[in-house]
C-alpha cells in the first residue's frame, strides 16, 4: 500500500513543531506558546542566516552544535524599538505616573524583554530627569543573551539619532537628548551613569518566575508575539511582580482587556496603554 506525500504545509508545521522541542528539550529555551505567523518568519530567518536548506537541517545543527544556538536565538528574537518610542507613553508616565511614584522611599523598575536597550536608556533618562534615578533600580531582562549585552554597551548607530532626538522631545524631554551621548565614528555611546543602576539579567517570561517586587513594569511590543496563554502567564507575572498600586505599560497594540488576569488592574491612562495594579486584589500566581 502506497503513503501519500504529506502536503507541503502540513510538512513545515511538522519541521517547525520538532525544532521548537528540540530548542526547548536541548537548551531550555521554549518559544512553543509564541505566535506561529511570527515563529514561522523568526525559524525561516533562523534558516537563511546559518545557510541550511531546511529547517530540519537547523535543527540538527542545533542537536549537535552548540556554537550555533546564539545565532539561532538571535534570529528567534525581535530587537526592533526606538528611543522614546511612541512619545505619549513615556509623556503619560512623566505626567500622570511619576507623581505617584514619588511617593515610594525606593522603586524597582522592571524592563521586561528589554532588547537592545532603547526602552532602558528612555526610562532612565526620564528617571533622571524627573529627579527619580538615584533612588531607583532597574531590572533589563532579556532571553537574548546577545541583545541584553547590546543594551548594556548602548550603543546604537548614529543615523538613528535624528528619530531618537524627535520622541525625546514629543515625550517631553527637559533638555536635548545630545546631553546623553557621547558621538564618534558613525556610532553614539550614551552615558555610562545611565545604566550604573541597572541589573541586566536573563529571563524567559514563558518558564521563569518572578524575582523582585516592583514599582513599574515596563513590557512594551513583546505580548504581541505571544499566544493567548502565554499572554495570560506573562500578566500574571507581571501582576505578582507589581506592589499594589504599582503600574503596568504594554505596547501600543496591546491589552489586558481579555486577560484572565485583567480583574487585578484597573485602567489608569488606557490610551497610552498604562494599568495600575489594584490594592485589593489577590493575584494567581503564574505557572
Amino acid at each position: 500500500m502506497s503513503v501519500e506525500p504529506v502536503p507541503l504545509r502540513a510538512a513545515d508545521a511538522i519541521e517547525l513543531d520538532l525544532f521548537l522541542e528540540a530548542l526547548n528539550r536541548r537548551h531550555h529555551y521554549d518559544f512553543r506558546s509564541y505566535s506561529r505567523a511570527s515563529l514561522a518568519r523568526r525559524a525561516e530567518l533562523a534558516r537563511e542566516r546559518l545557510g541550511c536548506a531546511t529547517l530540519s537541517e537547523v535543527q540538527g545543527r542545533l542537536l549537535h552544535d552548540p556554537a550555533v544556538l546564539p545565532d539561532i536565538i538571535d534570529a528567534m528574537t525581535v530587537q526592533v524599538s526606538e528611543l522614546f518610542r511612541d512619545p505619549a507613553y513615556y509623556l503619560a508616565l512623566r505626567r500622570e505616573v511619576i507623581p505617584h511614584l514619588r511617593t515610594f522611599p525606593s522603586l524597582k523598575v522592571w524592563v521586561a524583554g528589554c532588547a537592545d536597550g532603547e526602552e532602558l536608556y528612555s526610562l532612565a533618562i526620564l528617571f533622571r530627569e524627573e529627579g527619580l534615578f538615584d533612588r531607583t533600580m532597574f531590572y533589563a531582562t532579556e532571553i537574548n543573551r546577545r541583545a541584553l549585552a547590546r543594551a548594556e554597551a548602548g550603543i546604537y548607530d548614529i543615523d538613528r539619532l535624528p528619530v531618537f532626538s524627535q520622541n525625546y522631545q514629543r515625550a517631553g524631554g527637559l533638555g536635548s537628548l545630545s546631553d546623553y551621548y557621547t558621538a564618534a565614528y558613525g556610532r553614539a555611546a550614551f552615558d555610562r551613569g545611565l545604566r550604573s543602576r541597572t541589573v541586566f539579567t536573563e529571563h524567559n517570561l514563558a518558564t521563569d518566575q518572578v524575582f523582585s517586587e516592583v514599582q513599574l513594569v515596563s513590557c512594551r511590543n513583546v505580548l504581541i508575539y505571544f499566544d493567548g496563554t502565554l499572554q495570560d502567564r506573562a500578566v500574571g507575572l507581571f501582576a505578582e511582580a507589581l506592589a499594589r498600586g504599582g503600574f503596568l505599560g504594554l505596547g501600543s497594540h496591546e491589552t489586558l482587556r481579555f486577560s484572565t488576569h485583567a480583574a487585578s488592574f484597573a485602567a489608569f491612562a488606557e490610551p497610552d496603554r498604562i494599568w495600575r495594579r489594584n490594592a485589593d486584589q489577590e493575584t494567581v500566581h503564574a505557572r
